[in-house]
């Protein structure tokens, strides 16, 4: 080999090499500016409520401001892609909810990525169940004789929900558990939908405790059955989906952070790490249960098993309902 030749191969190691030692000695400084946690939902909605009341004890935990960029829309591929094309320094992280965010690349006609190479799981966070509400006005007060109703009356009813959220998709679970029939009418946000079944305009709607137990209380709903495998504290007297005879249709929501692939391990740590400090903290803890919210503290691993498990339960019930994003 001649010294031409091997000069040249030199310098190509070294110059592959940089790229490598940039992102080692940026990790090692991390975090050393502003983190923007980029959220795919409209201000209000519980992904948005949760990560406000966490980022600011993370902030304090990674010593950095974290601030927070709603960008709903496309059914969470706006601020989904945002992330995904952002440089993996850390920076630039996801605030989302499984199963959905795994879900949408399979059912979205606008928006494909393959949710286990494009993104790296970082942290779970926290956890809530789904209350099936409907409004007073339709004369039942129990589950079976809800569906009995719509059985009796197909199509008449509206079921209004965030496009491309959990409630989205447990309604068509739950059209496939039941064989009822009713209308979909799909929204930017959880929130216009729920404005909107107060108005008399929707019937029908799946949403996390912690958004419409007040409304239940008020007597401006009326609650009928939680998807969660036990009832939940602040709404004692509703019966689950289990004891109402539905067992399949048992669903959480996992809200967590995700990076970009080829977020460094060392940052992926040190997010994670941060995450679950946050976690232990009376002020967190207290603020996450008055809110309804479940901890749900881990490993960066631990929550890949978990999505995981979720894909392989969910998928299945995508095909069978043709469930799709528009």
């Amino acid at each position: 080999m001649n010294l031409q030749r091997r000069t040249f191969l030199r310098l190509a190691a070294g110059t592959a090499a940089l790229p490598a030692a940039s992102r080692i000695a940026r990790a090692q400084t991390y975090p050393n500016k502003i983190i923007r946690l980029i959220l795919p939902y409209l201000a209000g909605s519980p992904n948005d409520v949760l990560a406000r009341v966490v980022t600011p004890v993370l902030s304090s935990q990674l010593g950095q401001t974290v601030v927070i960029e709603n960008r709903p829309g496309g059914g969470t591929s706006i601020g989904t892609r945002a992330v995904m094309t952002a440089e993996p320094d850390g920076y630039t992280l996801l605030f989302s909810n499984s199963p959905v965010h795994f879900i949408a690349p399979f059912v979205s006609k606008t928006f494909s990525y393959d949710p286990l190479k494009d993104f790296v799981p970082v942290a779970c966070v926290g956890t809530t169940t789904n209350v099936l509400t409907i409004v007073p006005s339709i004369p039942v007060t129990t589950l079976a004789e809800f569906i009995a109703f719509l059985k009796a009356n197909p199509g008449k009813l509206n079921f209004g929900f965030g496009q491309g959220t959990l409630p989205h998709l447990i309604g068509a679970l739950f059209r496939l558990e039941t064989g009822v029939d009713f209308a979909s009418i799909p929204y930017k946000g959880g929130a216009q939908a729920v404005t909107d079944m107060l108005g008399g305009h929707v019937h029908i709607n799946f949403g996390t405790p912690p958004t419409l137990t007040p409304l239940i209380r008020d007597g401006r709903l009326r609650a009928l059955a939680v998807t969660s495998t036990e009832r939940v504290a602040d709404l004692p007297d509703v019966p689950t989906m289990i004891e109402s005879g539905f067992p399949n249709v048992t669903t959480m929501s996992y809200y967590g952070i995700f990076g970009p692939s080829g977020l460094s391990p060392q940052v992926v740590s040190r997010i994670n790490r941060g995450v679950n400090d946050a976690l232990k903290t009376s002020e967190l803890e207290a603020n996450l249960t008055k809110g309804g919210f479940g901890l749900n503290s881990g490993s960066p691993q631990d929550f890949a098993s978990l999505i995981a498990g979720e894909m392989r339960k969910w998928l299945p019930i995508v095909t069978a309902t043709g469930f799709q994003i528009e």
